[in-house]
C-alpha cells in the first residue's frame, strides 16, 4: 500500500513537471485539465513512444517538436460525428434559427471543432435555412493536425450511414448524399460548404476573445477541464458572445456554479442552449 501511494505521488509530480515544461516551452497549457483522464492519455502516449516513464516522455517532448505534436494529438480528445446528438441540432433548427434570422450578419464560433464534423453540420443547417450566405463560421482548435483534416472535409465513407440517420433525426429534409462525393472509401464534402468557414488555431486555455458572436457552440470540451479552467473558459465565451447571443453546451456540461450563470436564460434547457441576457 505504501509503495502504491509513493508511486502515485511520484506520478503526480512527474505529470506536473511534464505539463509545466510543455507550457513553458511550447505554450500549450494543460495544467488545469482533469488529472484522471489526462493521466490515462499520457500513459497511452508513453506506450506508443516505446517509453516507460513520464520523465522519459518529458525529455523527448522538450527536445523533439515532432514528439510534442504526437503528445498533443494523444492527450487532446477528438471524438466527433456529424449532427451528433440530433435532438440538439433539431432544437437549433426549430428554436435558435428563428432568433438568428433577426441578425443582419451571423457570426458563429465552433470552439474546439476537432476534425470538423460539427462545423460542417452547422454549415449544412444554415444553408438549408437560407442563412449561410450571410454567415461566417469560425472553427477553432489547438491542434494543427486536426484543423488540417477539418479543412480537407474528408471523412470515412462507412460513417455516412450513421451521419445520415443523425441528419434526418435533426430535421434535415434533403438527401444527405447531396453534400458529398463518394470515392475510394471516403466522403469528400463539397467545397461550397467551406466558403464561409474560417479554420484557425485557438487554445481555450490561454488565448483570448477574437470577435463577437451570435452563436457559440462549445460542446463536450469543458468536461475534460478542472473547475478553475472551466471558469476561465466560461468567462471567455461570455465575453465573446453578443447581447442576446446563444451559447450551446454539451449534454454533460452546465452553467451551474459558473461565474456567469445569472447572465443567461435557458432557451432550450434540456438541450443546453442558453441566451445571454446580461
Amino acid at each position: 500500500m505504501k509503495t502504491t501511494k509513493r508511486q502515485s505521488e511520484l506520478e503526480a509530480i512527474e505529470i506536473e513537471l511534464l505539463l509545466e515544461g510543455v507550457f513553458r516551452h511550447y505554450g500549450y497549457d494543460f495544467r488545469e485539465y482533469s488529472r484522471a483522464s489526462l493521466g490515462r492519455r499520457i500513459w497511452n502516449v508513453i506506450r506508443s513512444e516505446g517509453l516507460s516513464t513520464i520523465s522519459g516522455l518529458q525529455e523527448r517532448v522538450l527536445h523533439d517538436p515532432d514528439c510534442m505534436d504526437r503528445l498533443l494529438l494523444g492527450i487532446s480528445v477528438h471524438v466527433s460525428s456529424m449532427f451528433r446528438d440530433p435532438t440538439f441540432f433539431l432544437a437549433v433548427r426549430t428554436k435558435i434559427i428563428p432568433l438568428l434570422r433577426t441578425c443582419p450578419f451571423i457570426r458563429v464560433w465552433n470552439a474546439g471543432c476537432s476534425t470538423g464534423e460539427e462545423t460542417y453540420s452547422v454549415a449544412i443547417l444554415l444553408r438549408e435555412e437560407g442563412l449561410y450566405e450571410r454567415s461566417r463560421i469560425y472553427a477553432t482548435d489547438m491542434s494543427t493536425d486536426v484543423l488540417k483534416r477539418a479543412k480537407d472535409g474528408i471523412f470515412p465513407l462507412d460513417a455516412m450511414r450513421e451521419y445520415t440517420r443523425n441528419y434526418v433525426r435533426s430535421g434535415g429534409g434533403r438527401s444527405f448524399s447531396e453534400y458529398y462525393t463518394a470515392g475510394h472509401g471516403h466522403a469528400v464534402f463539397h467545397p461550397s460548404l467551406r466558403e464561409n468557414i474560417v479554420f484557425s488555431l485557438h487554445n481555450l486555455a490561454v488565448d483570448g476573445s477574437f470577435n463577437e458572436f451570435n452563436l457559440i457552440l462549445c460542446r463536450n470540451v469543458m468536461i475534460y477541464f478542472a473547475a478553475s479552467l472551466q471558469d476561465r473558459v466560461h468567462s471567455l465565451l461570455y465575453n465573446s458572445l453578443a447581447k442576446s447571443g446563444i451559447l450551446g453546451l454539451g449534454a454533460k456540461e452546465s452553467l451551474e456554479f459558473t461565474p456567469h450563470r445569472d447572465s443567461y436564460e435557458p432557451v432550450v434547457p434540456d438541450q443546453k442552449l442558453y441566451r445571454r441576457v446580461l
